[in-house]
């Protein structure tokens, strides 16, 4: 890892040990004392680019440049089991070596060398940069490693296999890719499992996938990128129901974000239109945290009106070290 990438990941760390969390459900990170038995942890909130993002020099990616706080690596979600070393990503980003480093009180480790299982396997969404490209440090010329599970829709399989550089990890056994239909469970142990829902996406590669993740006590559902809800054929009520958490993509706060732009050509859900068609499921149990922001969006500034209307509706944008009991 980069000397910078290290001192962001040590400061992530830090800011999600120390930062007061408004919600009794949800915990900070404390690296002494972590919370216990079955939980999400999210690894990063950014959209494929990240924050700072390449070569902008916007007003939030100026801030995350200077203030690690305001920084975020590409969206990611931990999935902790009870016992050690039980450790899934939901998507392999770009940050990979950087988020590993984040679940370094939950994982196990080879003292002295190189891990070759630092993970009991991955979900993938699909194969857009920033969900898959981190499968490359898992390879030959970095952790070598030994057949981590990599679970995945049929086509994200066959893109895997078929496609350099990737069918060399395939080759050499570093992953282990299996192919799983929407609504096939998988045992992930610890009373934990995860299940695919199939949702409307770009599909150039492969189809996309969100995950239900369900554990003793409680079930989320992680959709870090979807078509607007105007495209969705899935019944909401369907989709959502026994759901206490909704992890949701929010690339996009407003069409302000895009001037010029046909809002038929977005391939994303507005923040403001998500908020009005779950306002009313809010009284019902259900949490929505916010996800996948792109660097355009305000509400990466916790201080900008857009983000305290979002809060004040009882939404919330997710932050690197939020962890959510199952």
């Amino acid at each position: 890892m980069s000397q910078h990438r290290l001192i962001v990941a040590l400061s992530l760390l830090a800011a999600c040990a120390n930062r007061p969390d408004p919600r009794q459900s949800v915990a900070p990170i404390s690296p002494i004392s972590p919370i216990g038995g079955p939980r999400l942890r999210v690894l990063g909130i950014a959209q494929d680019g990240g924050l700072p993002h390449v070569a902008c020099d916007c007003e939030r990616c100026s801030a995350a440049r200077v203030d690690p706080s305001r920084a975020s690596f590409v969206a990611s979600l931990a999935v902790i089991g009870a016992e050690p070393g039980q450790v899934w990503l939901v998507d392999a980003t770009p940050d990979l070596p950087a988020q590993i480093e984040l679940l370094a009180d939950v994982r196990t480790f080879a003292p002295g060398r190189v891990d070759r299982r630092p993970l009991a396997g991955i979900l993938l969404t699909h194969a857009h940069i920033g969900h898959y490209l981190g499968l490359a440090q898992l390879g030959y010329e970095a952790a070598s490693a030994e057949a981590i599970p990599v679970h995945a829709s049929a086509r994200m399989v066959e893109f895997l296999t078929g496609n350099a550089p990737w069918d060399q990890l395939v080759r050499l056994h570093n992953i282990e890719p299996g192919a799983v239909a929407p609504g096939q469970r998988i045992e992930l142990g610890s009373g934990l499992s995860a299940e695919p829902l199939a949702v409307p996406h770009r599909g150039e590669y492969t189809d996309t996938f969100g995950w239900y993740l369900t554990g003793p006590h409680a079930r989320a559902l992680y959709i870090p990128d979807t078509d607007p809800w105007a495209k969705w054929t899935i019944d909401l009520d369907d989709a959502l129901a026994n759901v206490d958490l909704l992890l949701i993509d929010g690339t996009f706060y407003s069409a302000d974000e895009l001037p010029g732009r046909d809002l038929a050509e977005i391939g994303h859900p507005l923040m403001t239109d998500t908020m009005d068609r779950f306002q009313t499921r809010l009284g019902g149990g259900l949490q929505v945290w916010f996800i996948h922001l792109n660097h355009s969006n305000p509400t990466l500034n916790p201080a900008a009106p857009e983000r305290l209307e979002l809060e004040r509706r009882g939404f919330r944008v997710a932050a690197v070290g939020d962890q959510f009991s199952l």
